[in-house]
């Protein structure tokens, strides 16, 4: 004779408890609390930082002698004055120590561009004896600091008959010694597939030919984080011009702005203000066209 089943009573669930109207508002409350905090916070850092631009641009319309006088941002008695004697410049016009980092520029995004592109294909691509290694002292050189290799690099420029001139500061960005940017570049080429080269393999391509052809055009959003990135750092590169230029005529931008100041006698801080102002207009306008690529360059990097 058979049991009879017993038949479990069906599950009720329970209705979701009501949040009461007086604890939404407090946490909304809360919430907006916490907002306007951090709000005011990041308006409080921002200005802070930018502060300084500021007074440098209210202190570009002032006389020298009326700079240091109060810490107000509005000029008592504005004037362009300091803006037509920077332009002329103390040695030769400004415009001249434009043109000369803008020829280094150019010429420096064209070789780290150029260097960096062909060691970066070479490491991620193809294989030869030692790569690893290779490649290890390559990131190795980015922790060294430029002034271990000062001497020597200055000895080796000064037998070449290179000091005073810009050779020191294009030849290097033709050899590819920019790890930075050959590391950026290895692991976006590692993040591209290899069937493409496979396919120009068998259509009759060479190494150079699959560099040229399809690595390259697909390498565009690195390339372009490479020429931003070495537009600014040779724009505003300082050190290494000190070093190898002492040509009144071939100064660039960081060091015609120097020339303002004078330990031993008057500075023309107006001046400088104002010519520091009209040098940081090649820098933004860069970054504010090409600030998208750089960072689709850069969050595109190494990606699989």
């Amino acid at each position: 004779m058979s049991t009879p089943v017993r038949q479990r009573p069906p599950r009720t669930e329970s209705a979701p408890r009501s949040v009461p109207r007086r604890t939404r508002a407090a946490n909304r409350q809360g919430l907006m609390s916490r907002r306007t905090v951090a709000h005011a916070a990041i308006i409080l850092i921002g200005l802070v930082m930018v502060y300084p631009l500021v007074w440098m641009l209210s202190s570009s319309f002032e006389p020298t002698t009326e700079i240091f006088g109060s810490t107000s941002l509005v000029p008592k008695s504005p004037s362009l004055d300091n803006y037509s004697a920077g332009w002329s410049g103390p040695g030769a016009p400004f415009s001249v120590y434009l043109l000369n980092s803008l020829l280094i520029c150019a010429l420096t995004i064209v070789g780290n561009v150029l260097s960096c592109s062909l060691a970066a294909y070479a490491f991620a691509r193809m294989s030869f004896v030692g790569r690893r290694v290779l490649f290890g002292v390559m990131l190795g050189t980015i922790m060294l600091p430029a002034h271990v290799t000062l001497i020597a690099q200055y000895s080796i420029f000064r037998d070449l008959g290179w000091v005073d001139t810009y050779l020191p500061l294009v030849v290097p960005k033709f050899l590819g010694t920019e790890a930075f940017f050959i590391f950026l570049m290895v692991q976006f080429i590692r993040g591209l597939p290899r069937e493409l080269d496979e396919a120009a393999r068998i259509d009759g391509c060479g190494v150079f030919q699959i560099y040229l052809r399809i690595v390259l055009p697909l390498l565009r959003p690195a390339l372009v984080t490479t020429a931003i990135f070495s537009f600014i750092w040779s724009y505003n590169d300082f050190f290494t011009a000190l070093i190898y230029v002492s040509d009144p005529a071939r100064l660039t931008v960081p060091l015609a702005l120097r020339t303002f100041l004078d330990s031993s006698g008057q500075s023309e801080w107006g001046q400088m203000f104002a010519m520091s102002l009209v040098t940081m207009v090649p820098v933004l306008v860069a970054f504010v066209l090409f600030q998208r690529r750089i960072v689709e360059g850069v969050a595109t990097t190494g990606l699989k």
